[in-house]
């Protein structure tokens, strides 16, 4: 059985930061300081993961006006290949509904198709090929992504738009 926690304390989301910046490039991530930030966000979530007894990975959640972003998920490298990420995208759409998230092309390479295919078979779409992530900072790069949903999307500008405002700031 797969379960959501969150994290409501710096302490609690110090621990899954050391994952997260090993994982995510720099140009993909926030710093230390902007990530424990989050948790004073009254609109973002950050949930560890967990099965019956394992902290199998965490995400992060942010609530907007007629969707939830998936700004961050990650299973934890020795859970992978366990069909876990698809139990917690579907108790994710279960718990949440409406999803959008952003992913790296596909044409990038054997990771980058692979991750691609995995939120395809998990019922997501691509809504936009020409989505431009913002910069998390200075010294950071905006990163051309792919932008996904698990629902029908009549109009993408408003999305983005939204999510470059609330999620990013920018």
């Amino acid at each position: 059985m797969i379960w959501f926690e969150e994290l409501q304390t710096r302490k609690k989301l110090s621990r899954i930061y050391s994952a997260y910046e090993k994982t995510f490039p720099v140009d993909e991530r926030r710093d230390k300081e902007q990530f424990l930030g989050l948790i004073e966000n009254p609109d973002c979530f950050i949930f560890a993961v967990k099965n019956d007894i394992d902290f199998v990975g965490y995400l992060i959640l942010w609530k907007l006006e007629e969707f939830h972003f998936l700004e961050h998920f990650e299973v934890l490298e020795e859970f992978r290949n366990l069909k876990l990420g698809s139990q917690i995208l579907g108790e994710l759409k279960e718990k949440f509904g409406d999803i959008i998230l952003e992913c790296e092309p596909n044409h990038l390479g054997e990771m980058a198709e692979r991750r691609i295919n995995f939120y395809l078979r998990n019922g997501f779409s691509v809504i936009s090929e020409n989505y431009v992530q913002p910069s998390y900072g200075a010294g950071k790069d905006p990163i051309k992504l792919y932008l996904l949903s698990n629902f029908l999307v009549k109009e993408v500008k408003g999305i983005v738009e939204e999510l470059h405002s609330k999620v990013y700031g920018a």
